[in-house]
């Protein structure tokens, strides 16, 4: 296949154009899925294909097929030529790109088990186990529990020269006890909700994670929420755990730094940023004790590869640096806006898709505190664990989230289970109420396989290092 896409690359020379690159992608999915000891979704799915950029007269075209003869590879590479040349019509102005790097390499996951190869039934024997001790207790009327992977093989070429291959494994599982008495409803999830947690590696990511143990636990939970008072309305200082700060990262930092948000150019599925252009190096978007990076070479992390769809090679930089706004997430095209190059965060959710500014792995750095000590610490105030909703404006400046659970903070102590807990805030008021993080002891990078954006839309695999956080005088409280 690598041969072809060079010899594709070279007939796009010969016919000019400024820029191309090619894109081959091979992914293999697994997912499995069981609810109240039922096998509900079980399926094993194979997608390959390849897409075309070229960049002609100043303007972009994009084509992609899934045959992959030398024949529809030249096919494709005159579409893609000619839908550039339409596009040059209407454009406002040239694109440009950044001056970039040429590599020739071949990057591969670090694993140990290939999920793929391990046996069906023993995946299974361990999500029906995981509902079997849910299901102990009555009040459980849903037990819900899921394994997914992802093995992923990339070759990208260009018309700079760049020869790269990729070998991604993603691994990650999940389950949820949903407490049903009378007319309410609860829920407790683990390791993290909507559909639990992901990470680059093997089967060893699932063994890893303490599925079975944590599930008595998880169950009672459950079960004490249908009975627990709902979290009184206020202000109060709170300890949001790490599987919630993760979220808290990646709406409320992570999307508003995409640059392409910024600029307007990707704006329809889940608006703009309030970060804008006149506030980079000047705003003060959270406390000195705040630091947000993009780390695209973290071990672990969803987010984690060794070259972006451009090309680009994974790096580290920070967003936000001890509370002040200083980076971007930028392309190839819109770093020069900033006077940079891309810092490697252009992906497609498959082949068939163009690039789009993407995450990869937001994290926060972790502060210096022992969790017991900062509970300590705290005379009064909540702890609040997993999300379960969430809502934020179209500028990612106002924000609404509910967890699935808080605790009452009393004298330094763990108190009360109070259901239904919300919490609210504006953006840069939030962060800049952070004075304390707990440290790397504490510190987990959550996987998130579902992050949305595009028209029509990409789903994005993204990850955030996080652990937990004091924020002092929040609103918090219920819906009435």
């Amino acid at each position: 296949m690598k041969d072809k896409l060079l010899e594709t690359i070279d007939y796009l020379k010969s016919k000019g154009v400024q820029y191309a690159d090619i894109r081959f992608s091979r992914r293999d999915v697994e997912s499995i899925k069981v609810t109240n000891e039922n096998v509900d979704t079980l399926s094993r799915t194979l997608d390959q294909g390849f897409g075309i950029r070229v960049l002609a007269d100043g303007a972009w075209g994009f084509a992609s097929s899934s045959k992959l003869t030398s024949g529809e590879l030249k096919k494709v590479s005159n579409q893609a030529l000619k839908i550039a040349q339409a596009s040059a019509i209407t454009k406002r102005e040239d694109v440009k790109l950044d001056e970039g790097m040429v590599y020739n390499d071949h990057y591969k996951t670090p694993f140990q088990t290939d999920p793929f190869k391990v046996r069906l039934s023993r995946k299974i024997n361990m999500l029906m186990k995981i509902n079997q001790t849910l299901q102990k207790k009555s009040e459980i009327k849903i037990a819900e529990s899921s394994m997914a992977f992802f093995k992923t093989n990339k070759i990208f070429v260009n018309t700079d020269g760049s020869v790269i291959e990729q070998d991604l494994m993603e691994s990650g599982a999940g389950y949820t006890a949903t407490a049903v008495e009378g007319g309410e409803v609860q829920k407790r999830s683990f390791p993290n909700s909507h559909g639990g947690d992901f990470m680059t590696g093997g089967f060893e990511v699932i063994e890893n994670m303490g599925l079975q143990r944590n599930a008595n636990r998880v169950r009672e939970e459950a079960i004490q929420l249908l009975s627990a008072p709902p979290l009184p309305a206020g202000e109060a200082d709170i300890i949001i755990g790490a599987s919630q700060m993760a979220l808290q990262v990646h709406e409320s930092c992570g999307h508003p730094t995409e640059l392409d948000r910024v600029l307007g150019t990707e704006i329809s599925l889940a608006g703009g940023s309030f970060m804008s252009l006149d506030k980079l190096g000047s705003l003060q978007y959270g406390s000195d004790k705040v630091t947000i990076v993009h780390d695209a070479t973290c071990e672990g992390g969803l987010g984690t590869f060794g070259y972006d769809d451009e090309g680009v090679k994974a790096q580290r930089m920070p967003l936000v640096d001890q509370g002040r706004f200083v980076g971007y997430l930028t392309s190839r095209e819109t770093a020069g806006v900033v006077g940079q190059n891309s810092n490697g965060c252009m992906r497609a959710d498959g082949w068939n898709r163009i690039p789009l500014i993407r995450m990869t792995n937001i994290n926060l750095e972790p502060g210096e505190w022992e969790l017991e000590d900062l509970i300590a610490d705290t005379e009064g105030g909540f702890f609040l664990d997993t999300n379960k909703s969430w809502s934020i404006d179209d500028k990612r400046l106002n924000f609404q989230f509910g967890v699935e659970a808080a605790w009452e903070i009393r004298n330094g102590k763990l108190k009360t289970l109070y259901k239904n807990p919300l919490y609210t805030g504006i953006t840069p008021q939030f962060w800049n109420s952070c004075d304390a993080i707990c440290n790397k002891n504490h510190w987990h990078i959550w996987g998130v396989a579902n992050c949305g954006k595009g028209e029509p839309m990409q789903v994005a695999h993204v990850a955030h290092g996080t652990s937990p956080a004091r924020f002092r005088k929040i609103q918090v409280g219920v819906s009435k």
